[in-house]
Order: structure tokens, then sequence, then C-alpha cells
């Protein structure tokens, strides 16, 4: 796996039931802008604030609606262990391209052998030559994660299934000894702020949030980088990594469907699960002056 990789926002009506219909609306502009995968149910799109027949019914949504499963990576860690059996094995029946997994987070004490034999258990109960797993590294929302040592021992260990690993550790040394502890994962940061080190290290290329809503340009950097576009790279980048920064300096989740709901003139966009809260209006119009967009 290599590219630009979208975690999809998710959209509630006015009673925060999931709205399918913008659901699939998103993911077709997005993938119609560049992105080389969409990934439903990451942190961005409030994936453990949605039921496990949610997740499912939003995956069937995305293939039914016509988008192509190989380029569908589901979120589907949870910390008990029979449901992330469900929501891999409905992934693998759709014909997605890979699942993103997070540890089992609850279990903060488990440790690299007890994560060993989680994820060991899971790929064997499955028992299919078409799983593909990404490793879900977050630990300032995990309090845990992937060690490099053990990124290492389950991707020598299952050669082919743990292909990829998502660092969104928000540390580049991280990143960087992952790379050197497992050579044959493809890593991707999980922000374009380290997209050009990332590349320029022998990363596959980005998982971001900030995709939702700045996707071409996001993409093209990684066009320039690896050499399949024209342009100043430096200049895109440094562009790039400004808007990243103006919407951290907010509520991201919010205010990214605040951002969609004023663009799409559509103010089911701007519903959240508690215990977040919607953006208001007001952060909405500050945020777009300071990006200088509409």
């Amino acid at each position: 796996m290599k590219g630009v990789v979208c975690p999809l926002l998710t959209p509630f009506n006015n009673d925060l039931g999931f709205n399918g219909e913008l659901y699939l609306q998103h993911a077709q502009w997005l993938l119609e802008r560049g992105m080389h995968f969409i990934s439903p149910f990451g942190t961005t799109g409030e994936a453990l604030s949605m039921s496990v027949r949610e997740r499912i019914n939003a995956v069937d949504c995305l293939v039914d609606g016509g988008v192509d499963p190989s380029r569908i990576m589901p979120g589907a860690g949870l910390c008990n262990f029979p449901e992330t059996l469900e929501l891999v094995r409905h992934a693998l029946d759709r014909h997605c391209a890979a699942v993103m997994l997070l540890p089992p987070f609850f279990y903060k004490n488990a440790g690299d052998e007890g994560l060993y034999a989680y994820f060991s258990g899971l790929i064997e109960a499955l028992g299919s030559p078409r799983l593909r797993i990404c490793l879900y590294h977050i630990p300032p929302m995990a309090g845990m994660g992937f060690s490099p040592g053990l990124a290492n021992r389950l991707a020598s260990a299952f050669p082919g299934t743990v292909v990829a690993y998502k660092d969104s550790s928000g540390d580049f040394d991280n990143t960087m000894a992952i790379r050197a502890s497992a050579p044959d994962l493809s890593v991707f940061p999980g922000s374009e702020t380290f997209l050009k080190p990332g590349v320029e290290n022998g990363c596959a290329g980005c998982i971001s949030a900030t995709c939702n809503v700045n996707p071409e340009a996001i993409r093209g950097v990684y066009d320039m980088l690896i050499g399949e576009a024209a342009g100043d790279a430096e200049a895109a980048n440094a562009e790039m990594t400004g808007f990243r920064r103006r919407i951290e300096s907010y509520a991201p989740i919010p205010d990214m469907k605040g951002m969609l709901a004023v663009r799409r003139d559509e103010p089911r966009w701007r519903n959240v699960r508690p215990p977040l809260l919607p953006a208001t209006g007001d952060q909405t119009r500050s945020l777009l002056r300071e990006l200088g967009v509409g």
C-alpha cells in the first residue's frame, strides 16, 4: 500500500443517526480528488461512537453505492475480540483492500506479548489469505500502541498479512524507528506534516484527517515528492502544512465538519456525537477566514 489515505468524517442526521447519502457523496468526492484510499472509522470518523452494526452498514453503503472496495480500508479494532473479528470478516466479505486495527486499548498493561497474542489469534481465527492489516498506532488517544519490536514481530510472523502501519504518535523519530525495525511494512505518518520527510525516508505516503477538506493539495504534494507531477514541492508543502496547523488550532473533527456544512450548504454536516460538541457558526467563520477559503 502507498499513497494518500483519507480517514472519512462521518455525517449524522439531526437525530444523530448515520447519514449514508452524505457519506457516499463525500467518499466519492474525495476519490475524485485523488485519494488513493479512503478509511471509514478511524478517529476522525468518530468510530468509537458508532455501533458495530452501524459500521458494517456504512461499509455496505460505500460498496453498494459503487465505491471500489479495493480502495477502502475500514477501521475495525475494538477491545473485545468477537466484535473485532466480526468487523474484519465483514471487510473481507466485501473485498476491502485492508483493515486498520487499533490495539485493544482498554488493556493498557497488556504489553507486547499480550498484543501479539491478540493479533496472532485474530489472524489465525480468520484464516484468510486475503487479509491485509494496517496497525494503527495512536498512543495520545489509545494510551498504548505498537512498539517497533512488536511491529517487526507481527510483520515477520505474518508477511503479506500485516502490511502497513499508521503512525499517529506525532513523533517522527518513532516513524523512523518503525521503518528501521520493520522495513517491509508500508509506514504512513498520521499527518501530512510528516509527508515530505516521510516520503524522503521511505514512507508510503500519509493517512491524514485533513484530507477531508484539503484533498487536492495533499495529493498534489505527494505527486511532486514521488516525481509524478511538476511544481515547487517546497512551496506547496509549506502551504499544505500551514493549512494543517490552522486546523489543529481548532477542534479538528467538529470544525472540519463545520467547514463542510458551509461549503456544501448542508447543515447536517455540523452534527457530531457526544461527547464531541459541534462547532459554532462563529468558529467556522473564523477558521475559514484564517484559511482564506470559502
